[in-house]
């Protein structure tokens, strides 16, 4: 691991636990034991390290898409897939990450909104295509409306304001979120092969 990758894997621990706002780059410095001026060699301010962090995070998360695209034996295997992944990817996101990159750091901001638009929306919208043609989802629905709705969806199945803590479990939400719209969009053909991968999951 590189100089620059041990700061942006430093930071990225202190931000998902805290935020980005309260983290300043002295914490930085202490929790890796390493001098400040040894990150500012690197990164010119903490704004720069957080446009790093999000760009570095974002192309991981990207390789693992595509990975799992690549290893899947069937279209819903790999929807479900795909979309438990974007789960991922938003559930380690702490929802003060969220409020702090969008106020104080537009710049990571919009890479992450750019990420969510031009990444996973499209290999989503090429997923239900692909089940289209293969007869598993069915083919009067608006890929683009339901791939864009999906994303958004994950994302408000995290919000607190929407399912307090106090009253949801979070991952609960997503299996019935991520359920209730697979079986909306499927076929009889797709909801079988649904039916067998909930089986074997439940084993």
């Amino acid at each position: 691991m590189s100089q620059e990758e041990r700061i942006i894997k430093g930071a990225l621990d202190l931000f998902l636990q805290a935020g980005i706002k309260s983290v300043t780059m002295d914490d930085i410095a202490r929790h890796l034991g390493m001098s400040k001026k040894t990150i500012y060699q690197y990164f010119g301010d903490k704004n720069e390290l957080v446009v790093a962090l999000v760009t570095a995070r974002l192309q991981e998360d990207e390789r693992e898409m595509n990975a799992i695209m690549e290893s899947s034996s069937n279209v819903i295997e790999e929807m479900i897939k795909m979309m438990k992944c974007s789960e991922d990817i938003l559930s380690r996101v702490n929802p003060i990450v969220f409020h702090d990159m969008q106020k104080y750091h537009p710049e990571a901001w919009q890479e992450f909104q750019r990420f969510k638009a031009e990444v996973i929306i499209n290999k989503l919208e090429e997923l239900l295509l692909k089940g289209i043609s293969q007869g598993f989802i069915r083919d009067d629905i608006d890929v683009k409306i339901l791939a864009t709705m999906r994303v958004n969806q994950v994302e408000m199945g995290f919000n607190t304001q929407i399912f307090p803590i106090a009253h949801f479990n979070s991952w609960k939400v997503q299996v019935q979120l991520l359920e209730h719209f697979n079986y909306g969009i499927c076929t009889m053909k797709g909801h079988e092969l649904l039916d067998n991968y909930k089986k074997q999951n439940a084993n």
